[in-house]
């Protein structure tokens, strides 16, 4: 009997202490064949996205692929449910968008009490989610990752672009299914880019003014009281930091060698490394780029709710301090949107006195 030529979905998930993960599977149609595209990674964080079929397949190889995939996942404990958010998928996934986005250099203590006494620099909060750009131009809406690479969205804040009026480009954060947007760089065909920041902020919050909860606008706070209150209350409240900007910068992608008209002020240490070494007992070895190339800065053990990953994967730890190698590092999975250039020394924390 020959197989019915259907899509297929699978969504399934992993839940063991601390971890809570999610994986969505679909088999589609594509031109005259078949393709598998997946999106994977925390509950609650932005997900990366992929296919596992770079030109179509006929529906009996996209079938057995997929097959694979939800086999290898429930090998591991993952599990079927109905909850989760369902992704767009885009044919144009992977794709160079054009767009790169503004990326940001680290303030230190001292920046941050000069910068919140000073009315020329605003303050937001940095919320502990993945850049995302995301451009809507009629009828069609993409989602851009931190390379400037078209990457699959939630569907909810698809649908949420869509109720909005015109067309735009927005730059913002992602946490799941909510887009926290900090800043607008297109509007109905006009490039806002060279305007000052007060400009184009006052236009996002124009823009999205009574929009609904998947796409907000982040929150600005300019005088020296409101950002010291501000400050004192998102440390409290376990933020992960605050993002300080100046209002009159026009938006310059990429990132300046060192200070800029943004920085960002971190209450935790993190950071991306390469893997450089595979380890016995579910543990990798970590690198940094630094004046006289890769630098060790240590190991870190690998959760066993996690694949251990390969050499050359970039992977986010988070950690105490430096010394010159981290302290206390916890894993916290691979980072899709990082290039190893990125992975440099200039991230680490050192112990103070």
């Amino acid at each position: 009997m020959t197989a019915i030529a259907e899509p297929r979905a699978a969504s399934l998930y992993y839940r063991n202490g601390s971890s809570d993960k999610e994986y969505h599977v679909r088999l589609e149609a594509r031109d005259v064949g078949f393709v598998v595209n997946y999106a994977y990674g925390r509950r609650g964080s932005a997900l990366s996205t992929g296919t596992k079929t770079n030109t179509p397949v006929d529906y009996a190889a996209a079938s057995r692929i997929f097959d694979k995939l939800v086999n290898d996942k429930q090998a591991k404990g993952y599990t079927a449910g109905l909850d989760g958010t369902p992704y767009q998928h885009t044919n144009a996934a992977g794709q160079v968008s054009g767009l790169l986005p503004q990326l940001l250099n680290v303030a230190d203590e001292a920046d941050v009490a000069r910068l919140v006494n000073d009315p020329a620099w605003c303050m937001q909060q940095k919320f502990d989610g993945r850049r995302l750009m995301l451009r809507k131009f009629g009828d069609s809406v993409e989602a851009i990752n931190k390379l400037g690479l078209v990457v699959g969205a939630a569907e909810p804040i698809v649908a949420a672009a869509h109720s909005l009026p015109g067309d735009f480009i927005l730059d913002s954060e992602v946490i799941g299914d909510r887009l926290f947007v900090f800043d607008l760089l297109g509007r109905d065909g006009d490039d806002l880019r060279d305007m000052a920041y007060r400009e184009r902020y006052a236009g996002l919050v124009d823009l999205l003014a009574g929009s609904g909860p998947h796409i907000t606008f982040v929150d600005s706070w300019a005088g020296a009281a409101d950002k010291a209150r501000r400050l004192a209350a998102l440390k409290a409240g376990g933020a992960e930091g605050v993002v300080f900007k100046l209002w009159d910068a026009p938006f310059t992608p990429g990132r300046p060698n060192r200070g800029g008209p943004q920085l960002k002020f971190k209450f935790v240490a993190t950071l991306s490394a390469l893997v450089t070494t595979i380890n016995t007992q579910r543990s990798v070895g970590l690198s940094l780029l630094g004046e006289n190339g890769w630098q060790p800065v240590g190991n870190v053990t690998i959760p066993a709710n996690h694949d251990v990953p390969s050499i050359g994967a970039v992977v986010e730890v988070r950690y105490l301090y430096a010394a010159p190698a981290l302290v206390q590092p916890v894993y916290l999975g691979e980072r899709s949107d990082v290039e190893p250039p990125e992975c440099v020394t200039a991230q680490l924390k050192f112990k103070t006195a």
